[in-house]
């Protein structure tokens, strides 16, 4: 029988000392929800708090601060980079496709599962909305399922559905869902998207990721035809696409005539696009990102961004060197997808340099301590805005040349010593 309650504390009031709790992540984070663990908590000692990127994680700061809560993350954002550094958080390197199984086989225990959800429909059908990902999995073995029911919350479908009778309690509330609005586009940027339209060709089937160079990569998309798109998330960057015909999905082999996602995250409109759209299907991220799965479609492109690439073709994307900054995330699921699609490629984009220029994310060799998301061997190709390298097949000195040629020009001289002195490459 589900309990409804009359706010938040008394919502989370089974969560106790020792739990291990997990949060529904990205923008269907229940932070209401949280709120109230913040105070509950305050009279409990090391309840663990497992996660993906959350919002408003900053309510937790008191509870976190004296050890009521500790957070558990598998991805990093902005609330918990500098606990993780201080010690006061956790982090754990895992691929996203990883994540449901280690619940399903009580690898990781879950005692609690906070979520946010639609209200029940006719049927008593419930959905998990904007963010399926590792949620699904988590309800199905956590011991309880408290679910913040929030009538602004899109009703999504897939694996998204959850019946009211599978929650335990539930506490309501009409709050806007957390909005990510897109940037304008740097010089830059446009210069990587207009280059990685060029390896993409009609019919591609394309995964991409948030931020400034999927957004740039989308714009750059207008005269190509029968895009499909199999992704771990999208954002507002594909509804042009979808509307003027370029995405329609028809040239996929598995879920034709599907959008196929795990989460979404970006505007009201980007909310208003996926609510009820049964062209948008919301599926288990172990399925969505499974190499296998992801090889089943032609053609597939994988479009990821990095923060470091070393001459030999390593890619650093989770940290800045031992400061951890994200996550393992879908990154080298769709890498490997991708190598098992036939004719699918996989591209690794970023600008040329990081802090205000001073820097080159093209480096001889990674900073120490930096993790190593995408090994060496499975790149294929790398763009900045100054062209793009092809490293598949290739050498170490062949490497090491075509990632020269699209550093800033600035560093190419030190990067071509560099080389010599560490890898023993005359360039």
């Amino acid at each position: 029988m589900t309990h409804y309650a009359k706010n938040a504390v008394e919502a989370v009031a089974c969560i106790e000392s020792e739990h291990n709790v997990w949060v529904h992540s990205m923008a269907a984070t229940p932070w209401k929800l949280l709120e109230g663990l913040a105070e509950h908590s305050l009279s409990k000692e090391n309840i663990t708090l497992l996660q993906l990127h959350l919002e408003h994680g900053d309510v937790l700061k008191e509870a976190i601060e004296h050890a009521h809560i500790k957070p558990k993350a598998y991805f990093a954002s902005s609330y918990n980079r500098g606990l993780i550094q201080s010690g006061k958080a956790d982090y754990i390197p895992i691929s996203l496709s990883e994540i449901p199984r280690l619940f399903r086989q009580r690898e990781q225990p879950l005692d609690v599962a906070l979520i946010q959800v639609s209200p029940p429909d006719q049927h008593g059908i419930c959905s998990l909305g904007v963010s399926v990902e590792a949620t699904r999995a988590a309800c199905e073995v956590a011991d309880k399922v408290i679910a913040h029911i929030n009538p602004m919350m899109p009703r999504t479908h897939g694996d998204a559905f959850i019946h009211l009778n599978q929650i335990d309690t539930v506490y309501e509330e009409t709050l806007p869902i957390t909005e990510h609005l897109t940037a304008n586009h740097t010089e830059a940027n446009l210069k990587i998207g207009g280059l990685i339209a060029t390896l993409i060709d009609d019919g591609d089937c394309l995964q991409m990721g948030i931020g400034d160079i999927p957004d740039a990569t989308l714009a750059c998309l207008g005269n190509h035809k029968n895009l499909g798109v199999h992704t771990e998330m999208f954002s507002d960057g594909v509804i042009p696409l979808v509307k003027s015909g370029v995405i329609n999905n028809t040239q996929k082999k598995l879920h034709p005539g599907k959008l196929v996602t795990g989460f979404v995250m970006g505007s009201q409109g980007l909310y208003d696009f996926v609510d009820d759209n049964a062209e948008v299907v919301f599926l288990d991220i172990e399925y969505i990102n499974g190499i296998q799965t992801i090889g089943r479609n032609a053609n597939v492109v994988s479009i990821n961004s990095a923060i470091q690439i070393d001459l030999s073709g390593q890619v650093c994307s989770d940290s800045l060197g031992t400061h951890i900054y994200s996550g393992v995330g879908g990154q080298l699921d769709f890498v490997l997808g991708a190598t098992l699609s036939d004719h699918g490629r996989s591209i690794i984009a970023f600008p040329s340099t990081a802090a205000k220029g001073t820097l080159s994310r093209i480096s001889a060799v990674l900073q120490q301590g930096a993790g190593v998301v995408t090994p060496r061997g499975n790149v294929h190709y790398v763009v900045t805005e100054y062209g793009i390298a092809c490293l598949r097949g290739k050498s170490l000195r062949e490497r090491a040349k075509a990632l020269i040629n699209i550093a800033h020009p600035h560093f190419r001289e030190q990067l071509a010593r560099e080389a010599a002195e560490y890898w023993s490459l005359t360039i």
